[in-house]
């Protein structure tokens, strides 16, 4: 009989669940997806669910349920700190100790509570035995189990779990063995946050937004982070100086320390982003990759490996990873994609059968375990279909012959398009599943799919999707990037030459330049945040991207996460047409059925649905 495991993540933030049998991924969903709330942190019930409903059983078959996090290791934290800071941190303590005296400290019998309440569940007395693994140890087997290294080191670096903000490890084979960590309040993914949240962002969504500002800035306080905030040493390990910061102990990321050294208040979300919050932005994205790069460099002298693996929020700093990959000593990186804590529900899932049941890892060189992330629930033609006769939406029913020449004459047209087909993607990017599309060399492209699709600030950066056999005629990578993680410069060859006047704009100003031949997809730094598409992986996208390169000689495609601002990205077909609908999007594939905007039945805008959603 094959063994079933399953990892949860949940109550903190980005819950998810995960199906392993016999040690390979079946599904693995975030339960945002279902919920709709952006980075849910509820139990993961629908996601779970899902999950067996494609691995084929119920929950009584499962042989282990493990969850990515130890509780009670983390209240000892909470209390440590509490009392350290006492009696500061007295306001934070009355808020946060009700939730955990009622749900978090007594997490084994309320996840007994919710996996016996599901659908079909057995009896309490009767479900699969309980497990709980450490937080980086999730991490860490989230980066090293899947990927295609046999012997690696493995670096996590997030906000914090239990203790550990940073930790290192030696992966070989079915095992992990710790190194050493950096323990919290001194955490570089809460130093990042600290500066989201100074700069009028939301804390664990904005990060992204942080660096995608940053390159209109100036990195003029980089020294004084160093000199007052951060003490840094060269081998990258650091300790912070807390009286800058409240988050150990209060209700807020920053200080009054904090808004005196950087001189005045947060910014007010929603309000104009200025130079300054440029500059910051720049200034802290500076010291991160500068810590990621001696930390790079110190795990590699001291592990001797060649390779290195990666999870942890501050993995999803695409940025850093690229100059860590292109400036670092490791000759290959590999990044997990769910790198934040949905991916500890992986993870956990990973060391149970790893390392708990010893049993061996297989591993392929040249090629990860995590089936290029598309890991979750697909919908057919013939329940597409039934959905839009039902609905009476208008369709086209197109085979792929028929399909991929007419989408590429629209992508040429300067037409968006949303894209949906296969299983769903899990992490936070969308990789050709769930994406909507348009024309990387379209002057305009990158303005109306922030302003009119996505109803996000305008400085917002796009990625491009771009053929893995051809990136290196673009860009300066030769690596595979499957998972938008890297980002790399566009080679000199295809770069625009700026004038005078032009290369004298700062700030948001820099946005209106073209940079390059395909300046939807370049940032005004020339970079870009590369997707390399394997017809290995995701072969209809794949021919998708041939077929306009065939036409128009670009071998990639704009690829932008399918939702508007503050939303999730779409799950179901029922979802892709109510976010299709609601945008200015000019075409939507379900599949092999192409809906035209012009088809679809008039409705009279309402803008209502925004208050759905949080804006992030």
């Amino acid at each position: 009989m094959p063994i079933h495991i399953l990892g949860l993540s949940a109550y903190y933030h980005d819950s998810a669940a995960c199906l392993l049998r016999d040690g390979e991924i079946v599904a693995a969903i975030q339960q945002e997806r279902f919920s709709r709330k952006k980075h849910d942190a509820r139990f993961p019930t629908e996601a779970l669910s899902r999950c067996l409903d494609i691995g084929g059983i119920g929950l009584g078959e499962v042989d282990h349920v493990v969850f990515y996090d130890k509780p009670l290791v983390k209240f000892e934290r909470l209390l440590e700190t509490y009392l350290a800071y006492a009696p500061r941190g007295l306001p934070s303590f009355l808020k946060a100790m009700p939730v955990w005296l009622k749900e978090k400290l007594f997490l084994k019998d309320l996840l007994q509570k919710e996996l016996a309440a599901l659908p079909g569940a057995p009896a309490r007395d009767a479900l699969p035995p309980l497990l709980f693994a450490n937080h980086h140890q999730s991490h860490a087997a989230s980066a090293f189990f899947p990927s295609p290294f046999e012997r690696a080191a493995v670096l996590c670096m997030d906000g914090v779990g239990e203790w550990a903000t940073t930790s290192v490890w030696l992966g070989e084979g079915n095992r992990l063995v710790p190194e050493w960590e950096i323990q919290f309040p001194h955490s570089l993914g809460l130093l990042y946050s600290a500066f989201t949240y100074y700069t009028g962002f939301k804390v664990n969504s904005g990060e992204y937004k942080l660096m995608g500002l940053a390159p209109y800035g100036k990195p003029r306080y980089r020294d004084l982070i160093l000199e007052h905030l951060l003490a840094l040493k060269d081998d990258g390990t650091f300790r912070m100086d807390m009286r800058y910061f409240n988050y150990a102990n209060g209700l807020t990321m920053t200080s009054r320390a904090f808004e005196k050294l950087f001189g005045g208040p947060p910014r007010r979300p929603e309000s104009p982003v200025t130079q300054r919050e440029m500059d910051l932005a720049a200034s802290i994205q500076a010291v991160t990759e500068e810590v990621v790069l001696r930390l790079g460099r110190t795990v590699h002298r001291e592990l001797g490996q060649d390779r290195l693996c990666l999870a942890g929020g501050v993995a999803l700093n695409c940025v850093a990873n690229g100059r860590l990959l292109r400036e670092g000593p490791f000759s290959e990186i590999w990044v997990q994609p769910a790198a934040g804590d949905a991916g500890g529900a992986l993870g956990a899932a990973l060391s149970v059968w790893h390392e708990y049941l010893e049993q061996p890892r297989e591993v392929t060189a040249g090629r990860d375990r995590m089936r290029g992330s598309y890991l979750g629930q697909a919908h057919g033609n013939d329940e597409i279909e039934a959905f839009l006769r039902d609905n009476a939406i208008p369709y086209h029913r197109l085979d792929d012959a028929t399909l991929m020449p007419k989408l590429a004459e629209m992508l040429d047209a300067g037409q968006v398009i949303g894209w949906f087909q296969g299983p769903m993607e899990f992490g936070p990017r969308a990789l050709g599943g769930r994406s909507i599309i348009g024309d990387p060399r379209n002057t305009e492209m990158q303005s109306v799919m922030n302003l009119k699709i996505k109803y996000r600030e305008s400085f917002r950066p796009f990625a491009p999707a771009v053929l893995a056999e051809q990136v290196s005629d673009w860009f300066e990578h030769a690596a595979p990037s499957p998972y938008m993680l890297m980002v790399a410069p566009v080679v000199e060859s295809r770069r625009l030459s700026m004038t005078p006047e032009q290369a004298r704009l700062f700030g948001i100003d820099k946005l209106k330049v073209p940079r390059s031949q395909v300046p939807a997809i370049t940032h005004v730094d020339y970079s870009a945040r590369l997707q390399t598409v394997h017809k290995e992986t995701n072969p209809r996208f794949h021919r998708l991207i041939e077929t306009f390169a065939e036409r128009t000689g670009c071998p990639m495609v704009v690829n932008t996460s399918f939702n508007v601002r503050g939303e999730p990205i779409v799950a179901t077909p029922e979802d892709a047409y109510r976010c299709f609908m609601r945008t200015e999007m000019d075409a939507l594939v379900l599949e092999n059925c192409l809906l035209l905007k012009p088809e679809q039945p008039a409705t009279e805008r309402d803008e209502r649905w925004r208050d759905e959603f949080e804006l992030d």
